[in-house]
Order: C-alpha cells, then structure tokens, then sequence
C-alpha cells in the first residue's frame, strides 16, 4: 500500500517542482533531472525570504562529537543559518567518549518516554546555547560507552539500530516538549535528516504523527553524506522501530540472491535510509556531482532506481568549510602565516614545509616536492591504489607523508614503508588535529585518490592554504578540483588535477605532472595555488543555497497517508 501511495503522490508534484528549479535568477541548487523547460513557459514566482524552524538530527556534530565529513557540517551549517535569522536547533547523542565536551550543557530536566523496540524508553535531553543555536543532546544509557559513535575496537556496536531509532524518536518529540528561550519549537519545523542514523525522521513524521494531526504543515529533508551506509538490518527488526505495520513496505529492502548467505536466506531486510528517501520531502546531498552519482547503478548501492524515481527531488549542495579554524593567516597551529596576496610563508621561506620536514624527521630540502595524505585507511579513500603506487613513487625524488588510521594491514604498511624509505616517507598511524593543519600548510601537493567521495573537505582544506590537490575525478572532488591546462585560451582556471579512471598508472601520471609543473613552472604553480586560496568554500553561501531548497519544501505539499 506505501508503495502505491509514494508514485501516487509523486506524480503532481512533478511538474511542481520542475517549475521550481528552473526559475530565472533564482540560486541554481543543483541540476535536476527532469526534462527542462522553455524560457517562456517558466512560471515566475515571489520566493519571499522566511525564518524557518530547522531542526537537525544527527549522529555527530563538531566539536562535541566527531569521526569525519558529517560532524564538521553539523557542526558549522547550523550556526551559517542561525546567523541568517533562523531558529535552529541540532539533535544528537550525547555519548559518553565527549563528557568533557559536553561541560557546558545542561540537564533541561525533561523525562521523555518514546515507544520503540518493543516497550517504552526514557531519555533525557541536555542542552547548551552557543553561536546562536540550540545545542540538545539525547541522554540514554546505550550512548554511555566507550569507542566511538559506531563502535569500539571490537567493530560496531550491535545494537546501533535501536541507538539511532531512539535518536530519531527523541528528535521528533523534541521540539514539541522542550521549551527553549522560554518556548518551544513547535509544529511548524523543518526537518533536516543526516544519514541513516537519522533515517527513521521522515517516516516518523508520515506514519506516526500526521495521522493524528500532528507536524501536519512540518517538512523534512534527507541529507545524504555516504550513500554506502544505509542502516540495513533483518526484517525481524521492524517490529523495534516504533512503526506501523502498514508502513512497513516503505523500509523493505530484498537482497539479492549472490547476496544471501545460504539456499534458505530470503534476503528479506529493513532498509532506514531507503524510508527517509521514499517519505523525505526534498533529498539533498553535499555535492552536485554526487547527486547524479547516487542516481547510477555503480553510485546507488542499489537505491539508484528509487532515487532515480525521485530525482525531480533530488539536489546536491557543495559542503562548506569553517573559513575561521582553516585560514593561514591566522592558524595557530602552523609556524608561517600567509595570505593569497603574501605567499612568502608558502613559497618563499617555506618555513611551512621546513618545520614540518624538522617535525617528522625528514631531510630538510625546501625544494623537494612534498606530497601528503590525510584520511581513514580503507578501501573508500583508495588506499590500495596509494600502496601499490608508493615504490615507484618512491624512487623519484620526492617525499611523502600520511597521516590517517583505519584497515590494521594498511596502518601496518605505513610503519613498514617508513622504515623501507625512511629520508622520503612518514606515516603517522592515528589522528592529530595539529598534525592535520601543519601538513595541509607544509605540503605542496594533496593526493587523495577516493573511489567515491560524496564532497570531501580535505582538498578544500588544502586549496585554502595554497596546497594543491591531485585527486580522483569523482562526486565532490571533481567538482571542487578543476584540473589545470596549461594551454587553455585566456586565464587558466585550474585548481589541482582530477584524474580518471582510477588506476595505480593514472594516478602516478597525475602526481608526476603536478611534480613537473611545480619544479619547471614557478608562475603556473603560483596561479594555482592563489586560485585555490581565492575559492569561496565559505559556510555563508552554502546556507543559502540550503534557503532555497527549503523554499521548495515548502512549496511542495507534505508527504501525507490518505
């Protein structure tokens, strides 16, 4: 019956928001997918600038708590739209590995009983003012353990679906029952889901509320940070999510037959992420390219033909950075300050690369090109490729560094191609957020050869200090990174070089093209990196893109049973 209700209700609002996403002068927020349409045909309508109720629901957000890309968005969007008028508040955990984050909230002491996994849960929210959002942590004895917030170094926690349903069920109550500044959010909210952790918030606001005439004018929207993880456990489990049983086939999800794991496997299952993008009213993800990319069979992981159902819906809005934590002239964890108007500390002292160099051991040689890595070990950022790659790398005249933690037999690897190379290569096995700053500004090149990256933040963190990025052409990273021609008619407009397909020879190719135009060609290298200084990665204009596509949810007529 879901299934029939979704292609019902989508089919008026096709033409709706063909309209809306073609509407002359209006921020284009992303290609939609629809056919376009004639000039003259296009509808004109008055996009007044409202205050929105915006409530996000997430797993992490910076700097109470963080594993990558999605804590610092969380993190930072939030205080871009309070600071453009909006009232906004961030839902998340509060876990026990960030107790001294959390030193300035406070209990609102607000016992609230949700029902899911079968019987009735009481959470408690904690909640700190600060940078003009409402902070509001849900408190529950599942998130009072340590690792981080997936798991520990045995693996992910096994009950992460119950940890997250509860999330999202505390979420939905929360701007009902919490009375911030003296009064609550209210009815009229807009929803911002991130990932499969907060999933289940769509299909809560269509199944379980609207029906009884609550959040009836609320709106929600999917933000998809990594399609990868969708939130996929046995059909067994429906029964724990606090749902209807009507609502059911609006999560269900059949694996395929090579996928089974014996003759009697039916490959039945839930699927979150599948329900919030069925029931969402608007789907976003953190870059256009990756918005076409989850619509193809090799980008979907198998949601591509539902999203591809939606993709009228479909939007994708390039991640920001914080511009005040990353700006050269002004970190306080590098040794040289600098701007794209006086690269001296960059490019003509190097005191940069030689304090760097002097940290980790390397021969001090300002005019070697040094080539770094920042990221997870693992299969995702293309780490096999890098090692293979690395002995022939290795043999030019070049020095490496890496700094990142993940698979055991990559971290392994690091130690070991240290001590193989120890005057051209350092690996640092973990995380070190000065560490991370010192060679984004040290380091002439980033390499980042991602199979798929939604946006990235590292090849932006690194054009912002002047660094040059190399990386695979794919989602964000394509889209952010334009690959240098140095016989371009007019001003070149190159940041770094995309390559493709992802191969140990393309890369290699790649890396040694940016080595030669950074020893042979002082003036196109300079260009490059003013140009990436230049870019505007600024949270400001990311918000308001997000202004636009929540104009359109609203515009659009909420997801309703009938």
């Amino acid at each position: 019956m879901v299934k029939a209700l979704f292609f019902y209700i989508l089919k008026p609002r096709l033409v709706i928001s063909q309209y809306l996403c073609h509407i002359p002068g209006d921020v284009q927020v992303g290609d939609t997918h629809a056919d376009k349409l004639e000039d003259d045909e296009l509808t004109q309508v008055n996009l007044n600038k409202v205050p929105y109720n915006i409530v996000f629901v997430t797993s992490e957000a910076s700097p109470y708590s963080k594993t990558g890309g999605l804590g610092d968005v969380c993190g930072s969007l939030p205080i871009a739209l309070a600071a453009r008028g909006h009232r906004v508040m961030v839902v998340s955990p509060r876990y026990l590995c960030g107790d001294e984050r959390f030193a300035g909230t406070v209990n609102l002491d607000s016992p609230t009983k949700v029902y899911c996994a079968g019987g009735v849960q009481e959470v408690d929210f904690f909640h700190e003012y600060r940078k003009g959002v409402d902070w509001v942590f849900v408190d529950h004895p599942c998130y009072r353990r340590p690792g981080n917030p997936y798991g520990d170094i045995y693996g992910a926690f096994g009950d992460n679906q119950f940890r997250f349903t509860l999330l999202c069920h505390a979420a939905c109550e929360a701007p009902l029952v919490l009375p911030l500044g003296g009064f609550t959010y209210g009815q009229n909210c807009l929803f911002l889901a991130n990932d499969w952790h907060a999933g289940l918030v769509p299909v809560l606001l269509a199944a379980k509320y609207r029906p009884h005439g609550i959040y009836k004018d609320a709106r929600s929207i999917i933000v998809i940070h990594n399609i990868a993880h969708q939130g996929v456990e046995a059909a067994s489990t429906y029964c724990n999510l606090g749902l209807p049983w009507e609502w059911y086939g609006a999560l269900e999800w059949i694996f395929p037959t090579w996928a089974r794991t014996h003759a009697l496997d039916t490959g039945q299952a839930v699927n979150i992420l599948k329900g919030a993008i069925v029931t969402a009213d608007r789907i976003l993800t953190v870059s256009e390219g990756y918005a076409w990319e989850i619509t193809t069979p090799e980008g979907g992981y198998g949601l591509h033909e539902l999203l591809t159902s939606r993709e009228f819906v479909v939007n994708g809005i390039t991640n920001g950075i914080d511009i005040t934590e990353w700006d050269p002239s002004s970190d306080e964890h590098i040794s040289s300050h600098y701007t794209a108007d006086d690269l001296s500390g960059k490019v003509v002292i190097m005191e940069c690369k030689i304090a760097l160099q002097k940290e980790l051991g390397l021969p001090i040689r300002p005019d070697c090109p040094l080539i770094g890595f920042i990221g997870r070990l693992d299969y995702q950022k293309g780490i096999d490729v890098i090692l293979s790659a690395a002995p022939a790398l290795l043999q030019d005249d070049v020095q490496f560094v890496m700094l990142g933690s993940g698979e055991r037999q990559y971290e392994e690897w690091m130690r070991a191609t240290e001590a193989a190379f120890n005057s051209k290569y350092r690996g640092w096995v973990g995380f070190n957020v000065a560490i991370a700053h010192r060679i984004t500004a040290g380091c002439d090149i980033l390499l980042m050869p991602s199979r798929f990256e939604p946006c990235g933040l590292n090849q932006l963190y690194a054009m912002r200090y002047g660094t040059v990025p190399v990386v695979h052409g794919t989602g964000g990273l394509k889209e952010t990174v334009k690959t240098f021609n140095p016989y371009a008619e007019g001003e070149d407009e190159g940041t770094g070089w995309a390559f493709s397909p992802l191969t140990r020879e393309c890369m290699l190719e790649a890396v040694r093209v940016a080595i030669k135009t950074y020893r042979e060609h002082k003036t196109s290298w300079e260009g490059l990196m003013r140009r990436g200084m230049e870019r505007d990665c600024s949270w400001d204009n990311v918000a308001l893109e997000y202004e636009q596509v929540f104009q359109w949810a609203f515009m659009d007529p909420p997801y309703i049973i009938n």
